[in-house]
């Protein structure tokens, strides 16, 4: 491609009116269209020749998938996306097209096809691009925006954003900061709350705002406006919303304006004393969540302590202070993936608390549920065991014990009876491709044959939490 040194391949949908590369009409045309430089100095016109659809242009930042037929202004194709049958990809705004196109696509809506007449300023200016673009060329560009694709911010696909408008510098919330937002939320076209909202990241429940929202804002700048595409598991999830009248699993669509925002005080300008309060202040909070029933909110307020504690750098009679916290944070971890039935991370947040004191009775109760859950059952069963060495009149671990070796028991009477079909089918496959005795006459293996058929017809666990 003339435009830049790197195309990749996307799918394209049939335009409405396909380009072609023959000459066109356009191409000495006085009617240029609107005047879209920057400068108002008729360096760069736009010509609409099909309107796209949908409120949003193409935003700065996203990777941009169009069709393009570019020629001179005597017509001559230079370079055409249509002819390699390959849309062309690039990210907007980021001057790795020329100049033309970052300002031009900036103003096209999905779908939209376009005549942008770029003068050498807004094209390749007096160096040209030889041997196809001489200097100083006027170029005439037929654009038509197929799709723009966004940002996942969750990494797995559960929010995508699209940067409408860039933000102010590079500072982002940190936790715990206060936000001032405007929050447009729609479900199929409808607009479902248009409203400004104050809170404290990491509260956004407490007001009303879906976990996507919130995890979009931790990465936005001051002034900066996106579109979110916010899936179930982000939004309002299977439960839906009574109060927006959301039906369950849901795809959710939001533009979030971060309006301001103020810093919360970081860590490493926190003394010993301020982070032992923080600490204090997460449990007490996680407490809360925890005993209402909103183990999700409570896990992410355990998961501070753990991140304010890493952060310390105290003495040894400091470090020792921490370790009551840091334990009960572990403990209280474990019991809300148990809860969520993530198996494997309680298992983990139990073993951090066993690092600390390796006699807790609770950490091993709970790695012991959690090791029963994933079918490890001899670490399940050593688990319970330490925990009756440790408590000899503790119930709990001892139901628990029983219900290891009756699931045990289950595992491996399904595993004979799994083997025992599969060896027998081995066994029929092998007969029946086992070939006749030569000794025997063709008539004889035609009559045992039938026999062997008319034969084979006639036969038939959690806790509380710490306080």
């Amino acid at each position: 491609s003339a435009l830049t040194t790197e195309t990749m391949s996307a799918s394209s949908p049939p335009a409405d009116k396909p380009m072609d590369d023959s000459p066109q009409n356009d191409a000495s045309n006085d009617d240029l269209g609107e005047d879209i430089s920057t400068e108002q100095n008729g360096g760069l016109h736009k010509k609409i020749l099909r309107e796209g659809s949908g409120e949003f242009t193409s935003p700065p930042g996203s990777t941009v998938v169009v069709h393009y037929v570019g020629r001179l202004t005597d017509g001559t194709v230079f370079d055409s996306s249509r002819e390699r049958s390959e849309p062309f990809e690039f990210k907007l705004g980021d001057g790795n097209v020329i100049k033309g196109w970052d300002v031009g696509v900036a103003t096209m809506k999905k779908g939209e096809m376009a005549l942008l007449t770029c003068s050498p300023e807004y094209g390749y200016g007096k160096a040209g691009s030889p041997p196809k673009i001489p200097s100083d060329a006027t170029l005439k560009f037929e654009v038509e925006v197929i799709d723009w694709k966004a940002t996942d911010v969750t990494d797995d696909g559960g929010v995508a954003k699209v940067v409408l408008k860039k933000g102010e510098g590079f500072e982002k919330p940190n936790d715990q900061a206060e936000v001032k937002v405007h929050i447009v939320g729609k479900h199929e076209e409808r607009v479902f709350e248009d409203r400004h909202v104050e809170f404290q990241l990491g509260s956004g429940e407490d007001f009303g705002v879906v976990e996507g929202v919130e995890l979009a804002l931790e990465k936005m700048a001051k002034d900066e406006k996106v579109l979110l595409t916010v899936k179930p598991k982000y939004g309002y999830g299977s439960d839906g919303s009574a109060e927006h009248d959301i039906p369950a699993n849901a795809v959710l669509e939001y533009v979030v304006h971060l309006t301001d925002f103020k810093k919360a005080k970081e860590l490493y300008s926190m003394d010993f004393e301020e982070k032992l309060e923080a600490c204090k202040s997460a449990k007490e909070k996680g407490n809360d969540f925890h005993k209402s029933g909103a183990y999700s909110r409570a896990l992410k307020e355990y998961k501070r302590i753990d991140k304010i504690v890493d952060s310390l750098y105290g003495d040894d009679k400091e470090k020792e202070d921490i370790k009551p916290v840091k334990l009960a944070g572990y403990l209280n971890m474990a019991a809300c993936y148990l809860k969520l039935n993530d198996h494997f991370e309680a298992a983990k947040a139990c073993d951090k608390a066993i690092e600390i004191d390796q006699d807790n009775i609770k950490a091993h109760f709970r790695r012991g549920q959690a090791r029963l859950a994933l079918q490890d059952f001899n670490d399940a069963k050593a688990d319970f065991k330490r925990v009756l060495q440790l408590d000899p009149k503790n119930k709990a671990a001892r139901d628990q014990l029983a219900v290891v070796t009756q699931r045990t028991a289950q595992v491996i009477a399904k595993e004979r009876k799994l083997y025992s079909r599969m060896f027998q089918k081995l066994a029929e496959k092998e007969a029946e491709q086992s070939p006749p005795s030569p000794a025997e006459p063709k008539s004889e293996e035609v009559n045992d044959s039938k026999n062997e058929e008319e034969m084979k017809d006639e036969q038939p666990a959690t806790g509380t939490v710490e306080a």
